[in-house]
């Protein structure tokens, strides 16, 4: 097997995104693990600075 560092999530269509970043949410409100909502808003945060974007902005667009 190939090691690597980095994932791209370039290939990932927004609804797979959005469903992911909610799971995460899900999962952290339901269990009160921090990590959880910690990665959530951190990929939300990355992704809404590449977009150039606000963060709500950016959630928006994931749900159109």
């Amino acid at each position: 097997m190939q090691e690597f560092e980095k994932i791209s999530i370039a290939e990932i269509p927004k609804k797979d995104m959005l469903l992911i970043l909610k799971a995460l949410e899900y999962t952290g409100e339901h269990t009160n693990s921090d990590e959880y909502l910690s990665l959530k808003n951190s990929i939300i945060s990355e992704l809404s600075e590449l977009a150039d974007s606000s963060e709500d902005e950016f959630i928006d667009y994931l749900q159109k």
